[in-house]
C-alpha cells in the first residue's frame, strides 16, 4: 500500500480534446512527514507514520512535540498510519504527490458531511405515509408502523427510523487519478469525495 493524507479544497471540470466533461474533486495532498517507521522486528508489523499540516509549537503537548522532533519537524495537525507501505522512506523524509501517476486508480476515504437529527424520508428515503385525511396534517413525513403489537409486543432491533446523519467515515474505490500539480501539491480525482471543503481525506493505493 502507498499512501498520503490531504485536503479537499472544492470541485472543478475538467474537458478533453474532444469536449467530453469530468467533474473531478481538487485535493492538497502533502506534503507529508515520515515521523515513524515501525518494522516487524521492532513492531511486529510494517508500516509509515505520516504527518500533514502545521501546527504551532503553543498548541502542542510535550510528547507531541518530542516525537516530532525525532524527524526534524515542526508539530503536525494530523498523523496517520499507513501500514505495508511499498515505497521505501526513512526517518524525516517527505511524501508527495508524486508518488500517484495521472490515470491510475485510486481509493479516497473521508469523513461525510453531519446532517444531524433528520427523520425516515431524509435519512432512508421513505415516501412518506401519504395523503393527509381526517385532520391530519402533519403525517405525510411519518415512518408509519414500526411494530407488531401483540405477537413480538416490541420494535425489532435494526429498524430504519429518524436519527443522526451522515459524519461516517467512508471509502470510496477505483477513483481516477486525472491530473497532478506538482509544484501547488494538487491532485484531481473523479468524481465526488466525502467530506466538505476543507476537510482531511486519505488517499490510498
Amino acid at each position: 500500500m502507498k499512501g498520503i493524507i490531504g485536503k479537499k479544497i472544492g470541485m472543478t471540470s475538467i474537458f478533453t480534446p474532444d469536449g467530453k466533461q469530468t467533474a473531478c474533486t481538487i485535493i492538497e495532498a502533502g506534503p507529508c512527514v515520515v515521523t515513524q517507521v515501525k518494522t516487524k522486528e521492532t513492531d511486529g508489523y510494517s508500516s509509515l507514520q505520516l504527518a500533514f499540516g502545521d501546527k504551532t509549537e503553543k498548541h502542542s503537548i510535550k510528547a507531541e512535540t518530542n516525537h516530532f522532533a525525532k524527524a526534524s519537524t515542526a508539530p503536525k495537525k494530523f498523523v496517520k498510519e499507513f501500514r505495508d507501505y511499498n515505497i521505501d522512506k526513512a526517518l524525516g523524509e517527505t511524501v508527495t504527490i508524486d508518488i500517484f501517476t495521472e490515470g491510475e486508480k485510486v481509493d479516497v476515504v473521508g469523513t461525510t458531511k453531519g446532517k444531524g437529527f433528520q427523520g425516515v424520508v431524509k435519512r432512508h428515503g421513505f415516501g412518506g405515509v401519504g395523503q393527509q385525511s381526517h385532520g391530519q396534517h402533519d403525517r405525510q413525513r411519518a415512518p408509519g408502523s414500526i411494530g407488531n403489537s401483540s405477537d413480538a409486543s416490541r420494535v425489532f432491533k435494526g429498524v430504519r427510523m429518524a436519527g443522526r446523519m451522515g459524519g461516517d467515515r467512508v471509502k470510496l474505490k477505483g477513483l481516477k487519478v486525472v491530473k497532478l500539480f506538482p509544484e501547488k501539491n494538487y491532485i484531481l480525482i473523479s468524481g465526488s469525495v466525502p467530506g466538505h471543503n476543507g476537510s482531511i481525506v486519505l488517499i490510498q493505493k
